[in-house]
């Protein structure tokens, strides 16, 4: 007969591992990746590295679903803000300016998010990290289209192309922000960024006027 947990025992399981990713998510904001390893998480959880291993198989399943875990996390603050807003322009401004404002504010971990080295798997889930941020710009784009707010555009390869070069312009302020000798980034670093989002649909920008 197979062995069936009992309630007690799978809820201080569940328990555990909660606490596994809360301790990695930690060291991640702090350390980056490399902080993350599976004796560090263990000592940060208080728990034995061995009963880590009955959670996650190895550091690449961990990354995984704490990358997964965080990354959920961001895109709810997004949607959170684009709900705010109601015209469809301000709502693609409002995906940029709260995305790149809360990586700004927590560096090491933006930058671990986007750029820094890591597992294949964890590459592979920036993949959809980022596809998922296109969807919900997209969405935005082919409302104001609609509505001629914006001239006529492939809303997912608009979408795509800010995805990445937002990423990308950010990649430089996030590191040197979260290295030790460094300050922080730039303030105007948020609103030019939004400026070029807005200039780069087609749509009038604000601060034109």
């Amino acid at each position: 007969m197979a062995y069936r947990r009992t309630p007690a025992v799978q809820a201080r399981l569940d328990a555990q591992r909660e606490a596994v990713l809360q301790a990695a998510a930690g060291l991640l904001a702090e350390r980056g990746y490399g902080g993350c390893s599976m004796a560090a998480v263990a000592d940060r959880a208080r728990i034995a590295t061995g009963s880590l291993y009955q959670h996650f198989a190895n550091k690449a399943e961990l990354s995984v679903e704490l990358f997964r875990r965080v990354v959920n996390r961001e895109i709810a603050a997004v949607n959170e803000a684009v709900a705010r807003r109601e015209d469809p322009q301000e709502r693609i401004a409002a995906v940029v300016e709260t995305f790149a404002a809360r990586a700004l504010r927590a560096p090491r971990l933006a930058y671990a998010l986007l750029v820094e080295p890591a597992d294949a798997v964890v590459d592979a889930e920036r993949l959809v990290f980022r596809r998922a941020f296109r969807d919900v710009i997209a969405a935005q784009i082919t409302a104001a289209v609609a509505v001629g707010r914006l001239p006529r555009q492939d809303p997912d390869l608009t979408a795509a192309a800010l995805v990445g070069a937002v990423a990308e312009a950010l990649a430089g302020p996030l590191a040197a922000a979260h290295t030790p000798v460094s300050g922080d980034a730039p303030p105007e670093v948020v609103p030019a960024l939004v400026s070029f989002t807005l200039r780069a649909l087609g749509g009038r920008d604000d601060s034109d006027a």
